[in-house]
């Protein structure tokens, strides 16, 4: 058994235009699944579609802001519509809103709440009418829920460290159907918003037992195998991957 079939499966995926969407869209693909990629940037989004169906699978673009739940919650109706399955969601759309508590905003903190945990709460609500037996739900979190490190963090921390309560419930509501729901927390890795070059990348190296920056692949492999058939005994799991950093 590989660790990594997802052969004929159909997964959804949020914020799949660029960074970790997108490596998790290859990633599911190059393991034999079909993608629903959704994001605010369609165009980005036919990108990675076009690596998806060179890869010999298919692909459908959904384009979505996830900021407005009417949008969310007709996700998962468009991925059964393209596929006729639904096997898989990963939430990994979110956004980064960082300010002292002095200084964080009414609307920045709510903007947070609505995309980093309304959002996963919606689209799981509306993908989870159409999964059966051996679904999966797996939400991208942060290692900044577990341990915040830094200042200005009230909100992002505040939104992650929601998402695990909420996984933990999903896994409680739906386990009797045979569907799992976890959350991964990564760390520092290497992307568009968190380049390894960037100007406060040192400071994040300095915290990990491993200096360096993770790869959106890396990040990529621990969410497959959750997809896949080895993971199917994890549920309601927080699974950190960050270097060390909170160690």
């Amino acid at each position: 058994m590989s660790l990594f079939d997802l052969a004929d499966k159909a997964a959804l995926i949020t914020g799949a235009s660029r960074g970790l969407g997108r490596a998790m869209a290859l990633g599911f693909a190059r393991a034999g699944a079909d993608v629903v990629l959704s994001s605010r940037k369609a165009e980005a989004c036919e990108t990675v579609a076009d690596e998806i169906r060179a890869l010999g699978r298919r692909a459908a673009v959904c384009a979505c802001n996830v900021s407005h739940w009417d949008e969310v919650s007709g996700l998962a109706e468009r991925a059964w519509a393209a596929f006729g399955r639904l096997d898989i969601l990963v939430n990994s759309a979110g956004i980064w809103r960082a300010a002292p508590i002095e200084q964080m905003s009414l609307a920045d903190f709510d903007e947070t709440m609505e995309v980093n945990l309304r959002a996963p709460f919606v689209a799981s609500k509306a993908a989870a009418a159409h999964m059966g037996e051996g679904g999966r739900i797996i939400s991208i979190g942060s290692n900044l829920a577990e341990r915040v490190t830094d200042t200005s963090l009230s909100a992002y921390s505040t939104s992650k460290a929601a998402l695990v309560g909420l996984t933990k419930a999903l896994a409680r509501d739906l386990g009797s159907r045979g569907i799992t729901a976890n959350v991964v927390h990564p760390g520092s890795t290497d992307t568009d918003m968190n380049p390894a070059e960037g100007p406060h990348a040192e400071h994040q190296r300095q915290k990990m037992a491993t200096p360096r920056f993770g790869k959106a692949d890396e990040i990529a492999g621990m969410v497959a195998w959750l997809a896949g058939p080895e993971g199917r005994f994890v549920t309601g799991a927080a699974l950190t991957i960050d270097g060390g950093a909170n160690a």
